[in-house]
């Protein structure tokens, strides 16, 4: 993947006031969180013409954190994840085509083919996509059941499996997996995580992160086994389920949850012949390769600044706020959107935020400590803060962000002080 933006030239909408012009449609293909706040964005910026929702769930739009969390454990109503409530939904007047594939792009005739055998014309078109859950292409994979999470029938399915005295395998140790594993457990259930990697979320935060996580989950009954490989699963003779591991080990349990990954669902755009790289290539106002076609959320890979290369953020903040910037570029304003990257985690009641992307070649500061349950973890380059991550520590990490955005010089052993507030560096 490479930090070069799509050679698109500048497209202006069809002509002058669109944005009151009701013959005009903009057409947005998954409603989910990018696509319910594209969709929401239009409206609000004054655009009077059609729009279209199509989505291949039967849900309005939602938010999918809670998934793993508050739905999974019960304590939260799958309607709770709707991005507004239905009348708000409703007054946005799109058309909504629930449980609706989009199956081809027509570029030429600018529409979208549709699976119930329609055509949908389009004078812009907004690709959120999303993505679907990483399988397991190994020996049992398609002769057991293997949950995943990413959908609200996923968290239904998977819910009932989680009570006391059930075991479960919860298989991948970055952030779906371990937020799987912090609900299983806080519901009673046993549970392993097994990931084949050296260290725990190893692609996303430092070391010493990986370290709080596991030192977390160990706090609470989790065993966490790194550096397994998976070779297979089964299923035993007492017909409880197994899981295979390299070494020839085998772990007997009633559950397995697959939480591997994400694959974006960049197949409409690449038959399209748009510009796909792990993902559909778009530049900072949210542009393909076709300057009437835009992408937001998990499926678009855009140029960061903070990164120096092009990424492709699987995050909620992400998904709503590039939504919302894809709209209005579709609408012909201006838009610079590279945003720095925030992710965040709820695991046992412990909230931990990450800002910026840290790499091994910054240096880190520490201010407080991981075992008292709060502290920020900033990474600078020279005397600037480049990156922070931290638990439980809301009010400082804002102002880490500041120091991020700003890239404003601060004195390393002020920031490391818990004496000096974050406000006066």
């Amino acid at each position: 993947m490479t930090a070069e933006r799509p050679q698109v030239e500048a497209a202006a909408w069809p002509h002058e006031g669109t944005s009151a012009d009701p013959a005009s449609t903009v057409v947005i293909v998954g409603a989910g969180q990018a696509g319910g706040w594209a969709a929401q964005t239009l409206r609000s910026e004054g655009f009077a013409g059609r729009v279209v929702l199509v989505g291949d769930e039967a849900h309005p739009p939602h938010e999918r954190p809670p998934l793993s969390k508050a739905v999974l454990s019960g304590a939260a109503a799958p309607e709770s994840t709707r991005l507004m409530k239905p009348e708000a939904f409703d007054a946005l007047a799109v058309q909504w085509r629930p449980g609706v594939q989009a199956r081809r792009i027509d570029r030429a005739a600018k529409q979208v083919l549709l699976s119930d055998g329609t055509a949908q014309p389009y004078d812009k078109l907004i690709l959120c996509t999303g993505g679907r859950a990483r399988r397991l292409a190994v020996p049992g994979a398609d002769q057991v059941p293997l949950h995943t999470l990413r959908t609200i029938e996923d968290a239904q399915a998977l819910a009932p499996a989680l009570r006391p005295g059930r075991r479960v395998v919860v298989v991948g140790g970055g952030w779906i997996g371990l937020e799987v594993a912090a609900t299983a457990r806080q519901q009673g259930a046993d549970v392993v995580v097994v990931e084949t990697q050296s260290r725990l979320c190893e692609r996303s935060v430092p070391a010493e992160v990986s370290a709080y996580l596991l030192a977390l989950h160990h706090a609470q009954g989790v065993r966490v086994l790194l550096g397994a490989g998976v070779r297979g699963f089964a299923r035993a003779a007492d017909d409880r389920l197994e899981v295979l591991l390299a070494d020839g080990s085998a772990l007997a349990c009633d559950t397995i949850v697959l939480g591997v990954g994400l694959v974006p669902n960049d197949e409409l755009a690449r038959e399209a012949g748009l510009d796909c790289d792990g993902g559909v290539r778009v530049d900072a106002q949210c542009r393909t390769s076709d300057p009437d076609i835009l992408a937001a959320g998990d499926v678009a890979v855009a140029p960061s600044p903070w990164a120096g290369r092009s990424l492709r953020l699987e995050s909620w903040q992400n998904a709503q706020e590039q939504g919302m910037a894809a709209a209005r570029s579709a609408l012909g304003q201006a838009v610079d959107y590279q945003p720095l990257p925030w992710f965040w985690s709820d695991q046992y009641g412990m909230n931990l935020q990450i800002y910026g992307m840290p790499t091994p070649a910054h240096r880190m500061v520490q201010r407080g400590d991981p075992a008292s349950g709060s502290f920020v973890l900033c990474y600078l380059a020279g005397d600037v803060v480049q990156a922070a991550v931290g638990a439980n520590a809301a009010r400082d990490l804002r102002f880490a962000r500041r120091l991020i955005e700003q890239r404003k010089p601060v004195d390393a052993e002020r920031l490391a002080d818990l004496g000096t507030p974050m406000a006066k560096l």
